[in-house]
């Protein structure tokens, strides 16, 4: 009698296992689409003060793209963005526009 309880028992453990896991799962997609979006809305403000000047802000963007941060890996953009950095009187951007042309890659 003990050995059918117990089986019992381990059923209902497969069950509540398996909603654990699909809770999990659910709420696994739902922060990664959360956090995807947070990211692309960020990307869009970094354009957006890139675009008026703010040095932080380009330098910033050309670093995304060097490294294919929440946007497509692309040096002539990342070499785009450090120049216009550069050209306002960032230093690093300088010197990293220096190891791309160097390297000829990013």
């Amino acid at each position: 009698m003990q050995s059918v309880e117990y089986l019992n028992d381990l059923e209902n453990m497969e069950l509540y296992m398996i909603l654990a896991v699909s809770v999990f799962t659910i709420w696994f997609i739902f922060n990664t689409i959360k956090y995807y979006k947070g990211q692309k809305r960020k990307v869009k403000q970094l354009h957006r003060f890139a675009k008026e000047g703010e040095i932080e802000a380009q330098h910033s963007l050309a670093h995304r793209y060097r490294k294919g941060h929440a946007v497509k890996k692309s040096c002539q953009k990342a070499a785009f963005w450090y120049q216009k950095a550069a050209f306002s009187g960032d230093d690093d951007a300088k010197s990293f526009l220096e190891k791309i042309r160097e390297k000829k890659r990013c």
